[in-house]
């Protein structure tokens, strides 16, 4: 059987694949940590729930139109003006099945074949495909230290005649870290005297930590809405917790929204009706669930960084927000592959490997798992690499002793 060479070259999501090998050991009664996913434990926002509830209730449960109800429209209007201090439409704003899909349907909008996309590394490993996906082609920046940072002399060298945009993810999945603010007005004011669009992926911009206030992008323009070369792609499943939902949005001028709506219109015609209707209840309904969430995972950071830092030759940048972090264990080896293996087998840790960020040799770790997993896992990491650690630990009842180091 022959498939296109396009689906081919798509490689698998680390991150699904990991998840499933996880639920597999865990089926077969081992006892399992998961630090791959990107998923808190919270339960969705009550009133979410009874506004989903609400809705299928009525038993009218149909199309709704392409962009989104105009309903949840008006909240992410509100929510938008709150959060990023500029004025928009409901013909600013579409709605689509998860913020993965609204960044999706941006790229579709805006290349053609062999057009360029700037993408920061580390990087979410969706991004480069979702270009390549589109017959586009992704121009990875490198940092140049450990901090993370890209500076803008490194925008400018890799943007060329045929960049289309920039995507920026901050604070960034998957080191947590978060661009400073001269970055971000730098790569605004680039954007818009070149003409590249500036696309803000602002899923985690409600997790930061140390009262650290979030960049916005668009304090750095002048422009309004509609000749902004700003796009932000934003949703409800980071900031409620809401991942199962799948409903995300992109705010940006009329003729690029609407350009997206008749892209969505041929796939997937409209995010449910259902979902809606909870994405609203969220955005509408107390916040203090948010806060919440937020201090949980600062709380959480706090405990794998005080972990982590018991492993001999680790290094790790403290996050500013999100989930994650991205220790370097090339002190331990180089190939991030064979080690977030040798974890899953060993020490029963999933891990996502660095490689698939763009940052070979380390490992991206989530911290919104419970506080034991956090502990537990920097624990049994600990363990099986470092040669200081005790030779013994207990898991699933059994002593193990570390025979390879």
């Amino acid at each position: 059987m022959k498939f296109s060479q396009l689906a081919e070259s798509i490689a698998e999501s680390p991150t699904l694949k990991l998840n499933e090998e996880a639920r597999r050991l865990k089926e077969l009664g081992q006892d399992v940590i998961h630090l791959g996913a990107g998923e808190p434990k919270n339960k969705a926002p009550k009133a979410s729930i009874e506004a989903a509830c609400a809705k299928l209730a009525t038993g009218d449960i149909k199309y709704t139109p392409t962009g989104g109800t105009a309903s949840l429209k008006k909240a992410i209007i509100s929510y938008t003006e709150k959060n990023y201090g500029i004025a928009v439409s409901p013909g600013n704003v579409i709605v689509s099945a998860g913020a993965k899909q609204s960044l999706y349907n941006v790229l579709y909008a805006l290349l053609n074949p062999e057009d360029e996309v700037i993408v920061l590394a580390p990087y979410w490993v969706s991004y480069p495909e979702m270009v390549r996906m589109v017959r586009g082609v992704p121009v990875i920046i490198n940092p140049g230290d450990a901090t993370y940072q890209i500076t803008i002399s490194q925008i400018e060298k890799a943007a060329g005649p045929r960049t289309r945009a920039v995507i920026i993810n901050s604070p960034n999945n998957p080191s947590g870290v978060m661009y400073r603010e001269e970055f971000v007005s730098g790569v605004v004011e680039l954007c818009e005297a070149r003409g590249i669009y500036c696309i803000m992926d602002d899923i985690y911009h409600k997790l930061i930590f140390d009262g650290k206030p979030a960049v916005c992008a668009y304090k750095y323009t002048g422009r309004d809405i509609e000749s902004t070369m700003i796009v932000s792609i934003n949703g409800i499943s980071k900031t409620y917790g809401m991942t199962g939902f799948r409903i995300g949005w992109a705010v940006a001028g009329k003729k690029l929204t609407s350009v997206m709506a008749n892209i969505q219109g041929q796939i997937t015609t409209t995010a449910s009706v259902i979902c809606q209707a909870g994405a609203e209840g969220a955005l509408n309904g107390p916040q203090d669930e948010v806060e919440t969430l937020r201090m949980t995972m600062e709380t959480n950071r706090d405990a794998m960084l005080r972990d982590l830092g018991a492993i001999r030759d680790l290094r790790v940048t403290k996050p500013d927000g999100t989930f994650y972090c991205l220790p370097d264990f090339r002190a331990y080896t180089g190939d991030s592959m064979a080690l977030s293996d040798f974890l899953l087998k060993k020490a029963l840790v999933v891990t996502v490997p660095g490689k698939e960020f763009g940052m070979e040799g380390h490992l991206r770790l989530s911290f919104c798992g419970s506080a034991r997993d956090v502990s537990e896992g920097a624990r049994r990491i600990r363990w099986a690499l470092d040669p200081a650690a005790p030779r013994e630990i207990v898991i699933n009842n059994r002593t193990l002793t570390r025979d390879w180091t």
